[in-house]
């Protein structure tokens, strides 16, 4: 139990004072919650020896008020040390969880972790600041108060103080079964919780195709049997923590009895005084209450232990190096290279050798198969994952040598899958250049072919959009993602081609737009309509993770291979998509 609570202090960094300050503050307080029992242990004895004085008495009573005052005193420092360090501790670590989720490869999160991380943020972490952190300093209150209550004891007579021993060491013993066997539960509960949320966030996040094809009864039993098996870990848990806690009951009633017994036949055989028996029977109800209330809070701290293994298995996620210090220059070298290179999820290998060479203002598409490998082709450029073997370079340098942050400013993205934030529409274009002025952002989104509808909203730039762009159409969302583009102004942009699925109406507009964004950049285009890459420089087709062929598209018709084939059936109406 001690190691649980050092645990938390071990993460609570700069606010670590504030804590011990409310352990100390509760110590205190504990000492003052024996004052009546002292005072009025002193007042009977004065009584008894006929030594009791009204100053004596008035004494006595200014003690007790004081003692109330101090303890209200004191636990009012208490808490607003020990209960706003728990917030600004886990406001630090969600912070700190952040730039971390920053460094980690994409992978991380398209393998179903998503859930992981939310209810890491939302239930893991929200647990331990709103149920532990209030109760540390009292936990550590009530060992000093049972420490004290064993003083006492041995201070009436040694055998009372041997017998309170060896209660309050039944009660330990048994609360270290009871926390072994709620650390094992523990596990199963928060697990549980992040299961129902994984489910909460699938079942929201699907509502469309599961109503469009009529699975609401499906999806919705999916979801009720993660609330059920919820809730049934969580009786679980409960069910297995209950013979314990009714162990530690009975230990208390028992001990509290046999202390009672004790005192008497010690008291009657006339080994013990009648003031000392008098003040055994003043702290006989008292005596065990601390042991018991920290016990009572043990839960808690088995709960959090789970919640901070959770937090510590995301943080121990490995992120990608981000070492690099060299700077690009201007070289005569490609723009972009990839050399060799190689790569797999997991086991399974997607690239196999891939190399070619993209120079500077030239397009290069990507064209094949679905499931060929030309999205993570261009996926591993910006270093959403990094390639096990073979390297890409940018301007002659390896991407891995060069700080992320610096990668980044130099990469653009234009993806069919938008998202925008709920913010303003001027801030969501501003995110691609944070710096900018109020007039740059309006002319990135005039060369997007924005103005239009940003003027129709109600409040123009200024107007707060749904998460995710629900407030906007597809073809409207789009645009505001290339304006955010353009506003950056990066020399690569690797564009998954924004017409795929759009209406003709925002297609042409669309089109307009990266033709603006695209002007003087060299390109990385996954295409997916045949017709809109004639004009690259180069076109690459990727079938089962490898170049099958490249050319242009003249030399490639020529050829006539898998390229030709596609346009061919293309051009005969079978259509071809990726």
């Amino acid at each position: 139990m001690i190691g649980m609570i050092r645990r938390i202090l071990g993460v609570s960094g700069k606010y670590r004072g504030r804590i011990y300050g409310a352990m100390i503050l509760s110590f205190l307080k504990g000492v003052l919650m024996k004052t009546p029992i002292i005072v009025t242990y002193f007042v009977v004895t004065a009584f008894i020896d006929g030594e009791l004085t009204k100053t004596a008495a008035l004494c006595g009573a200014i003690a007790l008020v004081g003692s109330v005052v101090l303890q209200a005193l004191f636990q009012y420092l208490a808490d607003r040390l020990q209960s706003a360090a728990g917030y600004m501790i886990f406001a630090d670590m969600r912070m700190k969880l952040g730039k971390h989720l920053r460094r980690l490869p994409m992978g991380y999160f398209t393998e179903g972790n998503i859930g992981k991380i939310s209810s890491v943020l939302s239930t893991d972490m929200v647990f331990i600041e709103e149920n532990c952190m209030s109760v540390l300093a009292d936990m550590m209150s009530y060992l000093f108060s049972q420490g004290i209550m064993i003083l006492f004891m041995f201070f009436f007579d040694w055998r009372l103080g041997m017998a309170s021993l060896a209660v309050t060491a039944c009660m330990a013993i048994l609360g270290r079964a009871m926390m072994k066997n709620d650390l094992k539960h523990s596990g199963n509960r928060q697990q549980a919780s992040e299961v129902q949320t994984q489910a909460v966030l699938d079942f929201t996040e699907g509502i469309g195709i599961i109503k469009t094809y009529n699975l609401l009864g499906e999806k919705s039993k999916e979801l009720t049997d993660s609330f059920d098996t919820n809730c049934r870990v969580n009786l679980d848990f409960e069910l297995s923590n209950r013979p314990y806690k009714l162990g530690v009951f009975l230990i208390y009633g028992i001990g509290t009895a046999a202390m009672l017994g004790l005192s008497a036949f010690l008291y009657a055989q006339g080994y013990m005084e009648l003031k000392f028996f008098i003040g055994m029977l003043l702290c006989l109800f008292d005596l065990f209450i601390p042991i018991k209330s920290f016990y009572d809070q043990e839960a808690r701290l088995t709960v959090m232990s789970a919640c901070m293994d959770r937090i510590d298995a995301l943080f121990a996620e490995p992120e990608l190096d981000d070492s690099g210090t060299l700077i690009l220059n201007d070289t005569a070298a490609p723009e972009i290279e990839y050399r060799n290179v190689s790569f797999a999820y997991d086991k399974n290998e997607v690239l196999k050798n891939i190399s070619f060479k993209a120079e500077k203002g030239t397009m290069t598409a990507l064209v094949g198969p679905s499931g060929g490998g030309k999205s993570t082709i261009a996926s591993v450029l910006p270093r959403f994952w990094d390639v096990q073997s073979g390297e890409i370079l940018l301007r002659g340098t390896d991407i891995r040598k060069i700080p992320l942050a610096v990668l980044m400013d130099n990469i653009s993205m234009v993806f069919q899958r938008v998202y925008l934030f709920q913010d303003t529409v001027y801030n969501n274009i501003a995110l691609g250049r944070p710096d900018a002025t109020r007039e740059e952002v309006i002319e990135a989104a005039k060369k997007a072919r924005c103005c239009d509808f940003i003027t129709e909203l109600p409040e123009g730039f200024d107007t707060v959009i749904g998460e995710g762009g629900a407030s906007l159409s597809g073809g409207q969302a789009q645009r505001l993602s290339i304006a955010r583009c353009i506003l950056k102004d990066s020399p690569i942009v690797i564009l998954d081609e924004a017409t795929a699925s759009v209406d003709a109406d925002n297609e042409s507009y669309i089109q307009q737009a990266i033709s603006e964004l695209c002007k003087g950049k060299t390109l990385l285009v996954i295409a997916h309509r045949l017709n809109t890459i004639a004009h690259a420089n180069n076109i690459i087709v990727i079938k089962d993770g490898q170049i099958a062929e490249s050319g242009d598209h003249n030399s490639l018709m020529d050829k006539g291979g898998i390229y030709r084939s596609m346009v061919t059936k293309r051009a005969v109406g079978a259509g071809w998509r990726n």
